[in-house]
């Protein structure tokens, strides 16, 4: 269902391990790119409660066919329960970051 797909994929965690789990994104060619948004506030219900934390926003830049591995990936050294994994899929960009991404993963 994914294959042929370019997703951006958000996560959330803790600032701390934002850039670890980044780099080994990228370095196991899991993703093309990771940009970091840190600062992020994030207001959520867990246990019954309304919880407010900082965390670090990454945008993941992947392709479909990676994908489960990549969400498995996550699951594997995030350190939620339940980690926030969005993929959200792209069909409009530059054919040149298109190949490159292409050319970055698998």
């Amino acid at each position: 269902m994914l294959a042929g797909m370019s997703l951006v994929v958000l996560v959330t965690l803790p600032p701390e391990r934002a850039s670890e789990l980044a780099r080994t994104l990228v370095a196991e060619r899991l993703a093309g790119c990771v940009n970091l948004l840190p600062g992020v506030q994030s207001v959520y219900r867990w246990d019954g409660d309304v919880a407010e934390e900082p965390e670090t926003l990454l945008l993941i830049k992947t392709v479909g066919e990676q994908y489960p591995a990549l969400e498995a990936r996550i699951k594997s050294l995030h350190p939620y329960e339940v980690p926030e994994i969005v993929a959200l899929p792209f069909d409009r960009a530059s054919p040149e970051f298109l190949s490159w991404l292409r050319g970055s993963v698998g």
